[in-house]
């Protein structure tokens, strides 16, 4: 049988985690290895919705034009690459997003700030799926969908925060916490589905299912 090999162009724990641990089976097989571009930054002025989109829309360029030898190449051929990108709108304004804290001090000023509130997550997620272009020469197409999802936090008291804190969990995460981590005992998904905060838009996982199916 033949193994259908997919590249997550990025080198998050999470993301590569959830996928082998929900998608992998005896077709699918998944690798990760970090795009070699610098990521672009959020454009201002634009809601989360649309910087996140746009951000993912520039990875899945990037990882388009770092893996069109690969698809001629049998030792390091993959049948679909993916990309993704997570921001965290600010309960307030629709327009800002809470990225990953840079310091302790920064994440405790996100957790407060988030306790006792719902905010709404944003994912968008690339499929890149081999395409023959009218050249001859084979290139990869791109399948961009977006997905929000609402996530409501309990109040947190001075423990609570020193504790999230202390354990480092906020480090490399948007907002300063990890649904799937040891936040998830003081937040929950109200609206939307789990996998969106976990980093995918379920749309585009839907669509890696459906192109693989037999």
């Amino acid at each position: 049988m033949s193994m259908t090999r997919i590249l997550l162009a990025s080198k998050s724990e999470r993301r590569i985690s959830w996928l082998k641990e929900n998608l992998e089976d005896s077709d699918f097989r998944f690798f990760s290895s970090a795009l070699k571009s610098t990521e672009i930054k959020p454009p201002q002025g634009f809601e989360v919705s649309k910087q996140v989109e746009i951000v993912c829309q520039s990875k899945a360029e990037n990882a388009r034009i770092e893996n069109k030898l690969s698809l001629n190449r049998r030792d390091e051929n993959y049948h679909a690459i993916i990309v993704s990108d997570t921001m965290i709108e600010d309960p307030d304004d629709h327009r800002l997003s809470i990225g990953k804290p840079k310091d302790a001090l920064t994440a405790t000023s996100n957790l407060i700030r988030l306790a006792g509130r719902k905010h709404r997550v944003w994912s968008s997620t690339s499929i890149l799926l081999p395409l023959e272009v009218a050249t001859g020469k084979a290139d990869w197409d791109i399948l961009n969908r977006t997905s929000c999802a609402t996530v409501e936090f309990s109040e947190l008291g001075d423990d609570e925060i020193y504790d999230l804190i202390s354990s480092e969990s906020w480090k490399g995460k948007a907002g300063g916490y990890d649904l799937a981590g040891k936040a998830g005992q003081f937040c929950r998904v109200v609206e939307g589905e789990e996998v969106t905060v976990l980093g995918f838009s379920p749309a585009a996982v839907d669509i890696l299912k459906q192109a693989f199916s037999r």
